[in-house]
């Protein structure tokens, strides 16, 4: 619940309710405002006021130095385990601490089950914000002309 004294700064109305995205994001939208899921549109008051993703404490140490691992979110909604010890001072615009990190990266698991377009194997993929697919084998991505190789089979589950 938004604490009594806060109001959207376009309108005056007070916030809502904290809610959270798909991809584990967090916000307070005024409360004379709505998000329209169907037309993907705010009606009423567009004010939306985005909440700092909170740490995760893990049960894993930092191969560095030692210290506990937390995992993170960047603001461009990357997953990633650093050490706790590791902090950013926005100021000065330098990072202290331990600089250990690791990116979250998506789990692939094999399947017994092909291809319905080119009978290769078939892979089930657990991407770090949850979602998951069945997606062909041979499929890739070429990093140097920037498109997609292989098999474009994709079924998301």
């Amino acid at each position: 619940m938004a604490e009594k004294n806060e109001v959207c700064p376009k309108c005056g109305a007070p916030l809502g309710d904290v809610t959270e995205t798909k991809t584990g994001k967090k916000l307070q939208r005024c409360s004379a405002g709505s998000w329209n899921a169907e037309t993907r549109q705010t009606e009423g008051c567009d004010f939306v006021k985005w909440l700092p993703y909170e740490p995760e404490a893990l049960d894993e140490k930092c191969p560095k130095c030692g210290a506990p691992l937390v995992m993170t979110m960047t603001r461009f909604n990357k997953k990633m385990k650093k050490c706790s010890t590791n902090s950013w001072d926005p100021k000065t615009k330098t990072a202290s601490g331990c600089d250990f990190f690791e990116w979250v990266k998506a789990v692939t698991e094999e399947l017994d089950e092909d291809c319905p377009k080119c009978q290769s194997k078939l892979v089930k993929v657990t991407t770090p914000t949850g979602k998951t697919m069945k997606k062909c084998s041979t499929s890739g991505w070429d990093k140097v002309n920037r498109v997609a190789t292989g098999c474009n089979y994709i079924e998301w589950l």
